[in-house]
Protein backbone atom coordinates (compact mmCIF):
# COMPACT_ATOMS: atom_id res chain seq x y z
CA UNK A 1 0.00 0.00 0.00
CA UNK A 2 1.04 3.29 -1.13
CA UNK A 3 0.95 6.24 1.37
CA UNK A 4 1.90 9.97 0.74
CA UNK A 5 1.47 12.69 3.33
CA UNK A 6 0.81 16.12 2.54
CA UNK A 7 1.93 18.86 5.27
CA UNK A 8 2.79 21.77 5.94
CA UNK A 9 5.90 23.65 7.34
CA UNK A 10 7.65 21.68 9.53
CA UNK A 11 8.46 24.64 11.95
CA UNK A 12 4.88 25.50 12.20
CA UNK A 13 2.68 23.06 11.20
CA UNK A 14 1.77 21.45 14.32
CA UNK A 15 -1.26 19.46 12.96
CA UNK A 16 0.99 17.61 10.27
CA UNK A 17 3.69 16.67 13.12
CA UNK A 18 0.72 14.53 14.66
CA UNK A 19 0.58 11.77 11.57
CA UNK A 20 3.96 12.25 10.52
CA UNK A 21 5.24 11.33 13.79
CA UNK A 22 2.94 8.40 13.95
CA UNK A 23 3.85 6.62 10.88
CA UNK A 24 7.18 7.78 11.47
CA UNK A 25 7.70 5.68 14.89
CA UNK A 26 5.27 2.65 13.39
CA UNK A 27 7.76 2.04 10.84
CA UNK A 28 5.12 2.48 8.03
CA UNK A 29 6.95 3.70 4.68
CA UNK A 30 4.98 6.69 3.23
CA UNK A 31 6.64 9.41 1.20
CA UNK A 32 5.99 13.40 2.22
CA UNK A 33 5.23 16.28 0.08
CA UNK A 34 5.48 19.87 1.88
CA UNK A 35 3.42 22.79 0.98
CA UNK A 36 4.04 26.36 2.08
CA UNK A 37 1.82 27.29 4.75
CA UNK A 38 0.46 31.16 4.75
CA UNK A 39 0.89 31.67 0.96
CA UNK A 40 -1.41 32.89 -1.76
CA UNK A 41 -1.24 29.36 -3.17
CA UNK A 42 -1.31 27.27 -0.28
CA UNK A 43 -4.85 26.85 -0.23
CA UNK A 44 -5.43 25.86 -3.86
CA UNK A 45 -1.87 23.18 -3.66
CA UNK A 46 -3.52 21.78 -0.48
CA UNK A 47 -7.28 21.25 -2.39
CA UNK A 48 -5.68 19.33 -5.10
CA UNK A 49 -5.55 16.76 -2.53
CA UNK A 50 -8.53 17.58 0.03
CA UNK A 51 -11.81 19.79 -0.30
CA UNK A 52 -11.11 20.50 3.04
CA UNK A 53 -8.06 23.12 1.59
CA UNK A 54 -5.70 22.06 5.25
CA UNK A 55 -2.87 20.08 6.15
CA UNK A 56 -2.51 16.77 6.90
CA UNK A 57 -3.74 15.11 4.26
CA UNK A 58 -3.17 11.02 3.45
CA UNK A 59 -3.36 10.04 0.33
CA UNK A 60 -3.77 6.22 -0.02
CA UNK A 61 -4.00 3.91 -2.90
CA UNK A 62 -7.84 3.74 -2.74
CA UNK A 63 -8.60 7.12 -0.11
CA UNK A 64 -8.15 10.09 0.72
CA UNK A 65 -8.12 11.24 4.69
CA UNK A 66 -7.95 14.35 5.82
CA UNK A 67 -7.90 15.26 9.71
CA UNK A 68 -5.21 14.07 12.31
CA UNK A 69 -7.43 12.33 14.18
CA UNK A 70 -9.20 10.64 10.93
CA UNK A 71 -6.19 9.95 9.86
CA UNK A 72 -4.71 8.21 13.25
CA UNK A 73 -8.05 6.02 13.41
CA UNK A 74 -7.15 5.25 9.64
CA UNK A 75 -3.90 3.99 9.82
CA UNK A 76 -5.09 1.83 12.74
CA UNK A 77 -7.65 0.09 11.13
CA UNK A 78 -5.37 -0.43 8.19
CA UNK A 79 -2.43 -1.82 10.09
CA UNK A 80 -3.16 -3.64 13.39
CA UNK A 81 0.02 -4.99 13.35
CA UNK A 82 1.85 -1.77 14.62
CA UNK A 83 -0.57 -1.45 17.58
CA UNK A 84 -1.51 1.99 17.25
CA UNK A 85 -4.30 1.96 20.10
CA UNK A 86 -3.53 0.10 23.27
CA UNK A 87 -4.84 -3.44 23.48
CA UNK A 88 -6.31 -3.28 26.93
CA UNK A 89 -10.08 -2.01 26.33
CA UNK A 90 -9.96 0.25 29.45
CA UNK A 91 -6.48 1.75 28.56
CA UNK A 92 -7.73 2.14 24.62
CA UNK A 93 -10.70 3.79 26.07
CA UNK A 94 -8.73 6.43 27.92
CA UNK A 95 -6.09 7.00 25.40
CA UNK A 96 -8.77 7.32 22.67
CA UNK A 97 -10.39 10.59 25.11
CA UNK A 98 -7.50 12.13 25.84
CA UNK A 99 -6.41 11.93 22.07
CA UNK A 100 -9.92 13.53 21.16
CA UNK A 101 -9.34 16.21 24.34
CA UNK A 102 -6.23 17.35 22.49
CA UNK A 103 -7.99 17.34 19.30
CA UNK A 104 -10.80 19.51 20.26
CA UNK A 105 -9.35 21.44 23.46
CA UNK A 106 -6.79 23.77 24.91
CA UNK A 107 -7.30 26.54 22.54
CA UNK A 108 -6.15 29.37 25.05
CA UNK A 109 -2.70 27.70 24.73
CA UNK A 110 -2.74 26.66 21.08
CA UNK A 111 -3.38 30.59 20.56
CA UNK A 112 -0.51 31.98 23.33
CA UNK A 113 1.74 29.31 22.12
CA UNK A 114 1.74 28.57 18.42
CA UNK A 115 4.44 26.28 17.62
CA UNK A 116 7.48 27.31 16.36
CA UNK A 117 10.35 24.65 17.08
CA UNK A 118 12.98 27.40 16.10
CA UNK A 119 11.97 30.43 18.38
CA UNK A 120 13.96 28.55 21.82
CA UNK A 121 13.66 30.97 24.62
CA UNK A 122 10.56 32.98 23.38
CA UNK A 123 8.55 33.87 26.08
CA UNK A 124 4.79 34.75 25.87
CA UNK A 125 2.37 35.72 28.31
CA UNK A 126 0.86 32.80 30.74
CA UNK A 127 -2.59 34.18 31.70
CA UNK A 128 -5.28 31.94 33.73
CA UNK A 129 -6.97 30.18 30.58
CA UNK A 130 -3.56 29.48 29.40
CA UNK A 131 -1.68 28.13 32.80
CA UNK A 132 -5.15 26.05 33.44
CA UNK A 133 -4.81 24.76 29.86
CA UNK A 134 -0.78 23.50 30.56
CA UNK A 135 -1.92 22.61 34.45
CA UNK A 136 -4.68 19.69 32.68
CA UNK A 137 -1.67 18.38 30.68
CA UNK A 138 0.67 18.04 32.92
CA UNK A 139 -2.56 16.09 34.95
CA UNK A 140 -3.02 13.92 31.98
CA UNK A 141 0.53 13.15 31.69
CA UNK A 142 1.02 12.34 35.46
CA UNK A 143 -2.14 10.33 35.15
CA UNK A 144 -1.32 8.32 32.18
CA UNK A 145 2.79 7.56 33.64
CA UNK A 146 1.15 6.43 37.23
CA UNK A 147 -1.15 3.98 35.12
CA UNK A 148 0.77 2.84 32.28
CA UNK A 149 3.56 4.70 31.54
CA UNK A 150 7.04 3.55 33.59
CA UNK A 151 7.65 0.65 31.10
CA UNK A 152 9.11 2.84 28.39
CA UNK A 153 7.89 6.07 29.10
CA UNK A 154 5.22 6.72 26.46
CA UNK A 155 1.59 7.48 28.09
CA UNK A 156 0.12 3.90 27.67
CA UNK A 157 3.46 2.19 27.90
CA UNK A 158 4.38 2.13 23.88
CA UNK A 159 4.24 4.19 21.36
CA UNK A 160 0.58 4.96 20.21
CA UNK A 161 -1.97 7.37 18.68
CA UNK A 162 -2.11 9.78 22.08
CA UNK A 163 1.74 10.29 21.86
CA UNK A 164 1.23 11.37 18.62
CA UNK A 165 -1.81 13.89 19.25
CA UNK A 166 0.54 15.27 22.39
CA UNK A 167 3.71 15.52 20.45
CA UNK A 168 3.33 18.88 19.36
CA UNK A 169 2.30 20.46 23.15
CA UNK A 170 5.65 18.59 24.17
CA UNK A 171 7.46 21.18 21.19
CA UNK A 172 5.55 23.97 22.75
CA UNK A 173 6.56 23.85 25.79
CA UNK A 174 10.43 23.16 24.76
CA UNK A 175 10.40 26.31 22.82
CA UNK A 176 8.78 28.64 25.75
CA UNK A 177 10.58 27.10 28.60
CA UNK A 178 7.44 25.71 30.40
CA UNK A 179 9.26 24.69 33.61
CA UNK A 180 7.84 21.13 34.27
CA UNK A 181 6.37 19.23 37.62
CA UNK A 182 7.92 16.23 38.73
CA UNK A 183 5.19 14.24 37.54
CA UNK A 184 5.07 15.86 33.74
CA UNK A 185 8.77 15.50 33.39
CA UNK A 186 9.53 12.21 32.32
CA UNK A 187 6.83 12.07 28.96
CA UNK A 188 8.45 15.27 27.42
CA UNK A 189 11.97 13.85 27.99
CA UNK A 190 11.10 10.26 26.20
CA UNK A 191 9.44 12.38 22.90
CA UNK A 192 12.40 14.26 22.39
CA UNK A 193 14.66 11.01 22.52
CA UNK A 194 12.63 10.06 19.96
CA UNK A 195 14.76 9.60 16.45
CA UNK A 196 11.65 10.58 14.40
CA UNK A 197 11.13 14.01 16.43
CA UNK A 198 14.75 15.00 16.58
CA UNK A 199 14.89 14.02 12.45
CA UNK A 200 11.81 16.99 12.61
CA UNK A 201 13.10 19.04 14.36
CA UNK A 202 16.28 19.19 12.27
CA UNK A 203 14.19 19.58 9.25
CA UNK A 204 12.35 22.60 10.82
CA UNK A 205 15.78 23.99 11.71
CA UNK A 206 16.46 24.40 7.98
CA UNK A 207 13.46 25.87 6.98
CA UNK A 208 13.99 29.53 6.29
CA UNK A 209 9.89 30.44 5.33
CA UNK A 210 8.70 32.59 7.81
CA UNK A 211 4.88 32.96 9.20
CA UNK A 212 4.47 36.38 10.86
CA UNK A 213 1.23 34.82 12.56
CA UNK A 214 3.36 32.36 14.44
CA UNK A 215 5.99 34.44 15.80
CA UNK A 216 4.40 36.15 18.77
CA UNK A 217 6.42 36.82 22.09
CA UNK A 218 9.85 38.42 22.94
Amino acid sequence: MALKLIIGNKNYSSWSLRPWILLSEAGIPFTEERVLLDTPATKEKISQYSPAGRVPVLVLDDAVVWDSLAIAETLAERFPQASLWPSDPAARAHARSISAEMHSGFMALRDAMPMNCRAMGRKVALPEPVTNDIDRIFDIWGDCRDRYGEVDGWLFGQFSIADAMFAPVVLRFRTYGINLPDKACHYPARLLQSDAIQNWLQESESEVEVIAEDEKGN
